[in-house]
């Protein structure tokens, strides 16, 4: 019965004069996002409304799983699309309607008649209680209830006429490409892709950085992280994958450094090298997973001691979140089983028996001098042999 869909945004809707941009933006999300679903679709805007219209048979079930990965769609209503021919075809169509798609009748209903094509003879609120009548007469068992209705009806009178009834929740946010572009420190836990879906919902395209350090690392831990950012990309677009052999500036610095100290210099030089790689992306920002207290490297004082050798904004968005609420969030977008395969990443390889949790950022510096004489060659190495990944 549905060849249509209509797309409600939420926030877009407020966007005044620069609206349109970001309705174009949408649209391009959604036609990108339609590749994967059988069928050949067409995305038009039209008065304040977006509609996708199947062109053929399509298969349903993909298609609004599709769409329930675009960001900037609040609501997805599957739509028949109907020929003004009269009221007594529509009254015809609106039943025939009601009786496949609620095989149980005893249900409340109620009928929303919105007429933005003026030249319609009959009033939107006449058109409602007429059309309400007529189901009243069809099926006695259903009952009106304009208040809390089990059902809602929407009959809306333009060029043509779209009814609908049933309304699928999307993602919400921002289309992605809207808000710039910032570079997510991707490892293979569950945090950092439930951060990187979380800032992409907002809008921001991402790229990835992930710090492999073979052989303490195996291609399966590489190879996990590169199923997370495409389970990410899903939602996100495209996403450049910079994959960094850290191996040797990790056995610098435990070489170098004091052994409670590591985790904190470690992660100070891989903001670093994840700034170079967000320059050269044109990214304006750095994300990661971390979460106050979570673990030693996510102290307040940590994070102090992290965020300052940093020269661009870094995004936190799981900042305030307990462990449960990002493994919901992990669960909902399908990173988290990919997320518990039990592959090390460099993060956990190297972590002292006892850190330091309340690190001192000139305490920190001075070690760091102990590293000068390689530590920026080392970076550049580093930087120079990353691979890329595009990852779709």
């Amino acid at each position: 019965m549905f060849h249509a869909f209509l797309i409600k945004y939420a926030e877009i809707g407020i966007k005044g004069k620069n609206r349109y941009l970001f309705e174009d933006a949408l649209m391009k999300q959604i036609r990108h996002a339609l590749r994967e679903a059988e069928g050949e679709f067409e995305v038009t805007k039209e008065q304040g409304r977006i509609y996708v219209r199947a062109e053929g048979e399509f298969d349903f079930e993909e298609a609004v799983e599709s769409l329930q990965r675009v960001f900037g769609i609040a609501e997805i209503c599957p739509v028949v699309i109907l020929e003004d021919e009269g009221y007594e075809k529509l009254s015809k169509d609106v039943i025939a309607y009601v009786d496949e798609q609620y095989p149980d009748k005893k249900k409340t209903f109620k009928v929303y008649a919105r007429r933005a094509k003026k030249s319609y003879p009959i009033p939107s609120m006449e058109l409602a209680a007429e059309l309400g009548g007529d189901i009243l007469d069809a099926f006695p068992d259903m009952t009106v209830d304009v208040r809390k209705p089990e059902i809602l009806i929407t009959v809306e009178i333009r060029e043509k006429i779209y009814l609908y009834s049933q309304s699928i929740p999307g993602p919400g946010g921002m289309p992605v490409g809207t808000n710039g572009k910032a570079m997510l420190l991707l490892s293979g836990g569950i945090d950092s892709p439930v951060a990187g879906y979380m800032i992409a919902k907002r809008g921001v395209k991402i790229d990835a950085v992930y710090f492999h350090a073979p052989p303490y690392t195996s291609e399966r831990a590489k190879q996990k992280v590169v199923d997370l950012a495409k389970l990410v990309a899903r939602y996100s677009g495209p996403i450049h994958l910079h994959v960094v052999n850290f191996t040797d500036i990790q056995l610098y610095i435990y070489e170098k450094c004091p052994h409670d100290e590591l985790t904190i210099i470690m992660r100070r030089y891989m903001m670093k090298i994840a700034e170079r790689f967000a320059h050269q992306d044109g990214c304006l920002g750095l994300i990661t997973g971390e979460s106050i207290g979570q673990v030693a490297s996510q102290t307040i004082q940590s994070l102090a001691a992290t965020n300052e050798v940093c020269t661009m904004p870094v995004f936190r968005p799981v900042i305030g979140f307990d462990k449960q609420e990002i493994v919901d969030i992990s669960v909902k977008i399908g990173t988290y089983e990919t997320s518990i395969q039990p592959f090390e990443d460099c993060c956990t390889i190297f972590v002292a028996k006892h850190p330091v949790t309340k690190p001192n950022v000139n305490v920190i510096k001075r070690s760091e001098l102990n590293l000068q004489e390689k530590i920026d060659d080392m970076i550049e190495e580093a930087v120079n042999t990353a691979e890329t990944i595009v990852v779709q």
